[in-house]
C-alpha cells in the first residue's frame, strides 16, 4: 500500500466519522427545545436504523454494478443536501422526513467505507487506517467550542447550525470519494437474483453457526450500547455540562489510543475474546453511569468520565473486532453486503429494539436523574448478561491467514 493510498483512506474514515456526531449527538437536545416534537421523538431517532436497514441494497450495488468509491460519492453528496435542508426547517415532522434520507444515505458508508480501507490495505493496517475515524468523531466536539469561544453561541448543540456543520462536513466527504482508489464491484459476474437485488446474499452466512450466534448476539449488545450515543448528551445537560458533544469527545480521544492496540489484542486473545473484553467494558461503563447518576459532586462527575473514557476500548474491541471477523469469514464476492447484513441487525434492528426499550425507561421529554439511574441499571444488566453468553456460545474457531493487499 502506498503512502498516498494510505493518507486517502485515512482522510475517508476521519470525515466519514466526522459528519455524523456534529448533529446527531446533539439531536436529542435540539428536539426537546422543539416546539411539537414529543410525538416525533422516538422516529426521529429511528432514522438512525431506518438507514441502517437499507445498507445491505446499498452496499449490493457496490457489490454487483457501482465502484464503492462512487457509491460513496453518492450517498455523501444526497446526505448532505438533505442535512442543509433539515437546517432549514423548525416542523418536527419535515425534520424527520429529512433526517430520515440524510440516513438512508449515511448509514451504509460505514459499511462501504470498511470495505474500501480493508479492499486496499492489509488486515494488519485496517485498524491504523480506522483510527482516523476516531480522530474524526472527537473532532465533531470543535464545532461546538468554536461556536461558544469565537461566535459566541453557548448553545450550539441546540441550534439548526448543528445540520450545517454535518452538511459541509458530507460534502467534503463526496469531494474526497472522487480520489480514492479504485474498489470495482467482484460479484459482476454472477447471475442478480431476488435475493441480490435485496442485499441479503450473505444470509448464506447464516448457515455457519458461529457466524449465526455471533449475530443475533452483536444484535442484543447494540440495546445497551446504542443508548449511550443517543441519550448521553440529554443525561450531562440534566447533569449542568452545557457542551455534552465536546464532552463524550474524551471518549473518543481515547479510542485514538486503544484502536492502535486491536491488532495486538486481536492476535494475542482472538475475535471471540476481544469482543467478551469490549462487552465486559460496556458493562462497567454502565455501572458507571449508574454511580454517576447517584453521586452529586466531583465523585459522580468522575464515575461520568469513567464511563465516557470507556468508550474507546468498547469501540475499539467490540465494533471494529466485529467488522474484521465479518471481513474474515465473507467471501470476496459478497464482503460488501456481508458488512451491510450485520449492520441491518445491528445498527437497524438493534438500534429500533434500544430506542424502544429506553425510551419508554425514560421518556426524554420528562427524564431526570432518577429515571437515567433506573436506565443505567438495566443496560448494565443486559450489558452483562450479554458478555457472559459471548464468552460461553461463540466459536469462531481458527483463524485464517492474513489477508494481504491485492
Amino acid at each position: 500500500m502506498s503512502l498516498a493510498t494510505r493518507v486517502k483512506l485515512s482522510a475517508m474514515m476521519f470525515l466519514q466519522y466526522l459528519m455524523m456526531p456534529v448533529w446527531f449527538l446533539a439531536l436529542g437536545k435540539y428536539m426537546v427545545g422543539l416546539d411539537g416534537s414529543g410525538p416525533w421523538m422516538f422516529w426521529t431517532f429511528n432514522t438512525m436504523a431506518f438507514g441502517t436497514m437499507a445498507s445491505p441494497v446499498v452496499c449490493m450495488f457496490a457489490d454487483k454494478f457501482l465502484n464503492s468509491e462512487r457509491m460513496l460519492l453518492i450517498c455523501n453528496a444526497v446526505s448532505g443536501a438533505a442535512l442543509f435542508a433539515a437546517a432549514q426547517t423548525m416542523h418536527p415532522g419535515v425534520l424527520f422526513t429529512l433526517l430520515l434520507i440524510a440516513m438512508l444515505f449515511y448509514m451504509p458508508t460505514w459499511s462501504l467505507t470498511a470495505a474500501i480501507a480493508m479492499s486496499n490495505s492489509t488486515t494488519a493496517a485496517f485498524p491504523q487506517i480506522r483510527v482516523f475515524g476516531s480522530m474524526g468523531w472527537a473532532a465533531a466536539a470543535v464545532f461546538g467550542l468554536a461556536a461558544k469561544y469565537l461566535f459566541d453561541t453557548p448553545n450550539f448543540e441546540a441550534t439548526p447550525a448543528i445540520f450545517l456543520c454535518g452538511g459541509s462536513v458530507s460534502l467534503a466527504g463526496a469531494v474526497l470519494a472522487l480520489f480514492l482508489p479504485a474498489t470495482p464491484p467482484r460479484g459482476r459476474d454472477k447471475p442478480l437474483s431476488v435475493t441480490d437485488a435485496l442485499g441479503l446474499r450473505s444470509l448464506v452466512l447464516m448457515r455457519n453457526p458461529a457466524f449465526a450466534i455471533f449475530t443475533c448476539l452483536f444484535f442484543l449488545s447494540m440495546i445497551p450500547f446504542q443508548w449511550y450515543n443517543s441519550w448521553t448528551v440529554p443525561y450531562l445537560s440534566q447533569k449542568g455540562f452545557e457542551l455534552g458533544v465536546s464532552m463524550m469527545s474524551w471518549g473518543q480521544g481515547a479510542e485514538i489510543c486503544f484502536m492502535l492496540l486491536v491488532p495486538v489484542i486481536l492476535r494475542k486473545a482472538g475475535y471471540k475474546w476481544a469482543m467478551v473484553m469490549g462487552l465486559a467494558m460496556l458493562s462497567l461503563r454502565y455501572g458507571a453511569f449508574f454511580a454517576g447518576s447517584s453521586l452529586a459532586g466531583w465523585p459522580g462527575e468522575t464515575c461520568d468520565m469513567l464511563g465516557i473514557l470507556l468508550h474507546g476500548l468498547i469501540f475499539g474491541l467490540l465494533i471494529v473486532g466485529a467488522q474484521m471477523y465479518v471481513d474474515e469469514v465473507a467471501p470476496a464476492d459478497i464482503r460488501n453486503q456481508a458488512q451491510g447484513f450485520v449492520m441491518l441487525v445491528s445498527g437497524g434492528l438493534g438500534v429500533l429494539a434500544s430506542n424502544f426499550l429506553f425510551g419508554r425507561i425514560v421518556p426524554l421529554e420528562r427524564a431526570d436523574l432518577q429515571l437515567f439511574g433506573r436506565g443505567y441499571l438495566v443496560a448494565f444488566a443486559l450489558a452483562l448478561a450479554i458478555t457472559l453468553m459471548m464468552a460461553v456460545l461463540f466459536r469462531p474457531g481458527e483463524r485464517r491467514a492474513q489477508r494481504q493487499t491485492p
